[in-house]
């Protein structure tokens, strides 16, 4: 009897299995946080010119490491994931006028206008046209925090407002936006050009609205009069070669998927009367829209085939990302170009950022930023568990374009001594 109960062996094993319980639990953070992987510069993609060798010296961030939150900020899952729900920690709020833009199919455009709140750094006239991601407008949190640092900067900035994002402001046609459409964007930018006819532009597009800007800015060469440099990030390039990755459960795509689908459908369903009833006059593309397909779609696909492509009346859902994605844009863009995308974006699958690269390795003006960490539209940094409220996105774009604005005022300058000098001789 007294043999038995001094017999250890069976604590032991439960102390074994606790121990691996416990390594296996921390196991499993480490993965999912990914805390073995590295701080590191950002990868840059580049052709050697003048242009590229002064950014190097002028952006110090291009060549820094980029130091997410020690214990989440290397999980690109995290960092997408607290964009998409808090997006970004104290943030302000910038004061502005709102404009009302009537398009000639009798839509309402809207964007918000905010003065800049400092001298800028060349004593220039310098306006940003910022272009959100999908179904985002001026009142977002990360859309704020980085207007109020470029007012800050010198800039003013113009926030378009997607047509039908903004819950208080109702459609007054049969149309929303849609993921390469640039009429609103367009728009906006002609009432910016006319009404300060001295200032010069910086176009900064983010997810989707890094597809609209490229797009815009190579469908016709007038578009790009005026334009200082363009900055995308965290766009597709293709939603063509985007929707196969979009079915794939590899990094949980499938899932952002269907949140995504499912907030569309929200918007969506917020406008059907003005899009969908009987008293509108609807494009004849749309009169046989199936809403019970919506009701049921479980995919941005789905939603695109039964209703956005319909919208612009293309005859399929391979025609409607053709021609909407700026891909096949890209080429045409000759202002300075800086293209930003993270490498463990979860929603941009590593085959897609091809695009880029194979960009800036044909056109001087192209440059491509590829940071370890940073999530989709994340970027967040900090110590060790709470992020500032300004990101490393939000510093780069403005450095970037404050270089950009140097280099041309030098630029300028050598002309100008240049033509002195030959007046002289």
């Amino acid at each position: 009897m007294n043999a038995m109960l001094e017999t250890p062996e069976l604590p032991a094993v439960f102390d074994g299995v606790k121990l691996a319980a416990v390594a296996a639990v921390l196991y499993v953070i480490v993965r999912c946080l990914n805390l073995k992987s590295p701080t590191a510069p950002p990868d840059l993609y580049f052709q050697d010119s003048g242009l590229s060798r002064f950014l190097l010296k002028s952006c110090p961030l291009l060549t820094k490491e980029y130091i997410p939150p020690l214990i989440w900020g290397k999980s690109g899952h995290i960092q997408t994931a607290l964009y998409g729900k808090m997006g970004r920690v104290r943030s302000p709020h910038p004061y502005g006028h709102r404009k009302f833009i009537t398009m000639s199919d009798g839509a309402t455009s809207t964007f918000d206008l905010f003065e800049p709140l400092a001298e800028h750094c060349v004593g220039d006239d310098i306006t940003m046209v910022i272009c959100p991601g999908i179904a985002n407008h001026s009142e977002k949190q990360y859309i704020r925090t980085f207007v109020d640092y470029a007012q800050k900067n010198g800039y003013r900035c113009a926030v378009l407002n997607h047509l039908g994002a903004l819950p208080n402001i109702e459609l007054t046609s049969p149309r929303m936006f849609t993921y390469g459409c640039t009429w609103e964007f367009g728009a906006m930018v002609n009432y910016i050009k006319k009404t300060y006819p001295l200032t010069q532009l910086v176009v900064v597009g983010f997810s989707l609205g890094g597809n609209i800007v490229c797009k815009y800015l190579g469908e016709t060469q007038a578009n790009q009069e005026k334009v200082l440099c363009c900055v995308s990030v965290c766009q597709g390039y293709s939603a063509l070669r985007a929707q196969e990755t979009f079915m794939q459960w590899d990094q949980c795509r499938r899932f952002y998927n269907f949140l995504m689908a499912d907030n569309m459908k929200k918007i969506i369903l917020s406008h059907r009367q003005a899009l969908f009833g009987d008293h509108v006059k609807k494009p004849q593309s749309l009169e046989d829209t199936d809403l019970s397909r919506l009701y049921t779609a479980t995919s941005l696909m789905q939603i695109d085939d039964n209703v956005m492509r319909k919208f612009h009346g293309y005859n399929s859902l391979k025609e409607y990302y053709e021609e909407e994605s700026c891909m096949r844009y890209l080429h045409r863009i000759y202002v300075p170009l800086m293209l930003v995308n993270a490498a463990d974006d979860p929603l941009v699958h590593e085959s897609l950022l091809t695009i880029p690269k194979s960009l800036s390795e044909k056109r001087e003006n192209v440059m491509f930023v590829l940071p370890l960490h940073g999530g989709h539209l994340g970027f967040f940094e900090g110590s060790v568990l709470f992020p500032e409220p300004l990101t490393w996105m939000d510093k780069l774009v403005v450095e970037y374009a404050s270089a950009i604005c140097q280099w041309e005022r030098n630029k300028s300058q050598c002309s100008d001594t240049e033509q002195v000098e030959a007046d002289l001789e």
